[in-house]
């Protein structure tokens, strides 16, 4: 993965975009490359704002509540009996979140009426 990368697929997203679109990204580096500066303002021009996460915000980025929930919840202590388990194990985690395995948060105190989940499909 590098920045190229990620700008020629942003550029493919930007033109398949029917309503304006949010794209949120962390801080990585490659989100950070003087070509992809450069391109932020085309993108908002094609209606897709670029939004990054605070710095240090593992709470807020998404990837990050999925490895919480596969290190702490899904895996158990047989999966880690070998490198082959291993593998199979997170696989299948994987395959199976947003049927098997889902992250649903308890409704926020202010907006009793929303109860958001993340359905990773």
């Amino acid at each position: 993965m590098n920045g190229e990368l990620i700008i020629a697929f942003l550029d493919d997203f930007a033109t398949r975009l029917t309503q304006k679109t949010v794209v949120v990204l962390d801080n990585a580096p490659i989100h950070h490359s003087e070509e992809f500066d450069q391109k932020i303002a085309e993108w908002k021009q094609q209606d897709m704002e670029i939004f990054f996460l605070p710095t240090y915000s593992p709470h807020l980025n998404l990837i990050e509540t999925l490895w919480r929930k596969i290190k702490y919840e899904w895996l158990k202590p047989p999966d880690y009996l070998s490198w082959e388990s291993l593998c199979q194990a997170i696989e299948n985690i994987i395959v199976g979140v947003g049927k098997n395995y889902l992250i649903e948060f308890s409704p926020l105190k202010h907006y009793t009426n929303l109860k958001p989940s993340i359905i990773f499909h």
